[in-house]
């Protein structure tokens, strides 16, 4: 019998897999270490290097992290050095419109931010795809979206914030706006990390979702939900402005409100009383904290969510608009042993954002600090806080005289409310501690005759102050749509600046800008800003843009009226003299009002006139 022999023919080998293409032509790797890089291109010095090695492995995390984390350096540095080292191209940010979405349609948003990696573009017709993250290293993700995409792999480095920037920006497009009259409507559950509802969810959770997400996207301070007598409206405050942004029939009201107050712990059974909660969720990648407050209104229960983002927060007192002048003050103050620095203002004016910036520049392991607040909005490490809790009678005064027996250097108290809180904090200070508190006036001199109001003796008041600051915060005109305007002389003169001058490009400012040395200095631009063209400053555009919304205005700065306690202001103080004697000795000494240093922002480029004489109004 004849054998039959089959012959199989072998099986061909599978294509290789696209693999990532690291570096690409025309930059070669530096092979030395990241520190040393940073160090040769001025961005560390070897102390600070030294120091970020000591404490890296006890937070389990990068060098530059480390680095950035301690304030050595900025997260932009970090990733110039990274290019350096392993020869990679890198962007400080880039506009969303140059990143193509349908690419992001094949990547989840949990993949995309878990990695920090973003598909950007097809940079050749043979498929190279150009990848934009934060972390070079991790070459086993690159190996994923060359499979995903069937494509060679490009990347270009970006800091971590503007890549997480970008996928916010570009997966929120992908989030539909939950209308309660449309049921069809749902969210990508992949969409953002808050809790959003499927598609047999009830559309309450999906609406209430929606409403949190959309002010945390438009970078909104409050949520007001308030019932009308046939309809929900919906507010969201922004840059200090309150719109319109949802409206919703009022049949729904009762489950608004109950969701609400699940998500914040609240009882649901109790629709008589007003009631406190809070939130935490992560939304969009950053972690934030909400504030909810409920109270009984004629037409059903008003809520107001408050939202504090904890990575916007700028805890730094260079970041926060203060003129060099002013703020080599401020650093002197609060540096000293003991006295009294108050903050003035009325509520939403940042007057916790300054005293936590002023904790942030002093705090230091050879000083202990403790704080009284209500609330407690922001944890700060190494500095003991503590909320106020009337229902057990812990108050600023109770938690300030308890904070004498501790040892502290610097106490910071959240308000002076009362005669019993002044008068510890003047003790305090009296006996070698520096105190630091908020008080309700709408200017800095109306602070000493408000103690006086309270009770507190004349004398004690003018021993123990070192000196106030009132605040208002005001728009900053969109850098993209601002437009040139040739103001009126009439417009000038109410902003306090010379007319004739500033035509003639001269210093017009009636309180001008100092240097460290008492000399005049010329206006300059700040953070990036452009001037104005001469005789010109900048306005609102009224139709605004993408960027800003619409508005004209993109984020807000402060404006700041320094007094600090001098021989003259003291004789005064102790005369018991009024506060408008008090300011205008202060003036006569150099001293800028707000409307003054609102002046100055003018100049800078930094706002309009309208905003000025809006924030300042008072002071007319």
């Amino acid at each position: 019998m004849e054998e039959v022999v089959t012959v199989v023919a072998a099986a061909p080998p599978p294509p290789p897999s696209p693999q990532p293409r690291l570096p690409p032509q025309g930059l070669r790797p530096d092979t030395r270490p990241l520190g040393e890089i940073m160090i040769e291109r001025g961005f560390v010095t070897p102390e600070a290097l030294a120091e970020a090695l000591s404490v890296q492995h006890l937070e389990d995390e990068r060098l530059g992290e480390t680095l950035v984390r301690l304030k050595h350096c900025s997260d932009w540095q970090v990733c110039q050095a990274l290019a350096q080292q392993f020869g990679l191209p890198a962007l400080e940010s880039l506009p969303p419109t140059q990143v193509d979405d349908e690419l992001a349609e094949r990547l989840p948003i949990s993949y995309a931010r878990g990695n920090m990696l973003l598909p950007r573009r097809f940079v050749t017709e043979g498929g190279t795809l150009e990848v934009l993250a934060s972390d070079p290293t991790k070459l086993l993700d690159l190996d994923d979206l060359a499979q995903v995409y069937d494509a060679e792999v490009e990347l270009t480095l970006m800091p971590s914030s503007a890549v997480g920037e970008l996928i916010n920006t570009i997966y929120s497009k992908r989030a539909k706006d939950v209308d309660l009259e449309k049921k069809e409507e749902v969210f990508d559950e992949e969409d953002e990390d808050i809790l959003h509802a499927s598609a047999e969810d009830a559309p309450i959770i999906r609406f209430v979702n929606s409403l949190i997400f959309n002010a945390s996207k438009e970078k909104a301070s409050d949520i007001h939900i308030e019932p009308g007598d046939r309809e929900i409206v919906v507010r969201n405050r922004v840059d200090g402005v309150l719109h319109e942004t949802k409206r919703a029939p009022k049949a729904h009201m009762a489950s608004i409100v109950a969701r609400v107050k699940i998500m914040a712990g609240l009882n649901i059974a109790e629709k008589r009383l007003p009631q406190d909660g809070r939130i935490r969720r992560k939304i969009a990648g950053k972690e934030v904290d909400m504030r909810v407050a409920t109270v009984p209104t004629a037409h059903g229960e008003r809520i107001t969510i408050r939202l504090l983002d904890k990575s916007a927060m700028a805890l730094s007192l260079d970041a926060i608009g203060m003129a060099p002048d002013h703020l080599r003050i401020v650093k002197e103050v609060i540096h000293r042993p003991h006295g009294i620095f108050l903050v003035t203002g009325p509520t939403g004016s940042g007057k916790t954002t300054t005293l936590y910036s002023c904790l942030a520049t002093i705090n230091q392991p050879n000083l202990n600090i403790l704080t009284v607040e209500d609330p407690v909005e922001y944890q700060l490490a190494g500095i003991s806080q503590v909320q106020v809790q009337p229902k057990i009678d812990l108050t600023f005064a109770s938690g300030l005289r308890s904070f004498l027996r501790h040892d502290p250097d610097v106490i910071m108290v959240g308000e002076i409310r009362d005669l019993e809180t002044a008068e510890i904090a003047i003790q305090a200070s009296l006996t070698g501690h520096l105190v630091l508190s908020t008080i309700h006036t709408n200017d800095a001199a109306t602070g000493i005759t408000r103690l006086v109001d309270m009770g507190v003796q004349p004398f004690l008041v003018a021993s123990s102050l070192v000196a106030l600051q009132a605040q208002r915060l005001l728009r900053r005109v969109c850098p993209s749509c601002c437009r040139p305007h040739r103001p009126l002389a009439a417009e000038l003169e109410d902003l306090g600046v010379v007319p004739d001058a500033f035509f003639a490009g001269e210093q017009c400012l009636r309180q001008p800008l100092l240097d460290g040395e008492g000399k005049v200095v010329s206006v300059s631009p700040v953070g990036g800003r452009k001037l104005p063209p001469p005789g010109m400053v900048w306005e609102a555009n009224p139709s605004g843009c993408d960027r800003c919304g619409g508005t004209g205005y993109q984020g807000r700065t402060g404006v700041y009226e320094l007094l600090t306690i001098t021989e003259e202001v003291r004789r005064l103080a102790i005369r018991n003299a009024d506060a408008g004697q008090i300011k205008q000795a202060a003036v006569e000494h150099g001293m800028r009002t707000l409307r003054d240093d609102g002046a100055l922002k003018v100049l800078q480029g930094v706002t309009s006139i309208e905003e000025v004489m809006r924030v300042t109004a008072e002071e007319a």
